[in-house]
């Protein structure tokens, strides 16, 4: 199954000159998901994880699953304002500004071994403020896992110190 086939090209959205990658007929179709899931998981350098990070909101799609797979527990990373609970924050610059991200305090032990998911890996900001917010709550990170990655934004290159695992390049 070519997982490729699944994702469909929008242009010009969110902006004039971007070509997002669709991730929803992939959703929609069972056998895909399940693929999808199987083939992060032949990915893994070894299963003994402790908790999956997904960012919001696209990753958490594949990272409930995959900790549920893995026997692990899921941790949401959020916009600020979204979490209930005493949380970490770590600011990140975008192409046209910046943003903020959060993790609760207490959702990762020191030592836990981390697996962090996200849809997409375009240019890498969020990624590494994603790595420093589990590397504050004192986690491992084992891996950092995209259904897609966008090469020619090199966001690859920011996550030199991480494992990265893509399943889906576009050049």
């Amino acid at each position: 199954m070519e997982l490729k086939s699944f994702v469909r090209d929008i242009p010009d959205f969110p902006k004039k000159g971007v070509s997002y990658k669709d991730i929803t007929p992939l959703l929609l179709d069972p056998e895909a998901m399940h693929r999808a899931v199987s083939l992060f998981l032949e990915n893994l350098p070894h299963r003994n994880i402790d908790k999956v990070v997904g960012i919001e909101s696209r990753g958490f799609f594949f990272a409930t699953l995959l900790a549920e797979k893995l026997n692990a527990g899921f941790i949401p990373v959020r916009k600020p304002g979204k979490l209930p609970h005493r949380t970490h924050t770590e600011d990140y610059d975008l192409e046209y500004g910046s943003d903020t991200l959060e993790i609760h305090e207490d959702a990762i032990q020191p030592g836990e071994k981390v697996l962090l998911h996200d849809d997409v890996l375009a240019t890498g900001g969020t990624a590494v403020a994603t790595c420093k917010l589990i590397e504050k709550c004192g986690g491992e990170i084992v891996q950092c896992n995209f259904l897609v990655e966008l090469e020619f934004l090199k966001g690859v290159e920011k996550l030199k110190n991480y494992n990265v695992s893509s399943l889906l390049k576009y050049s």
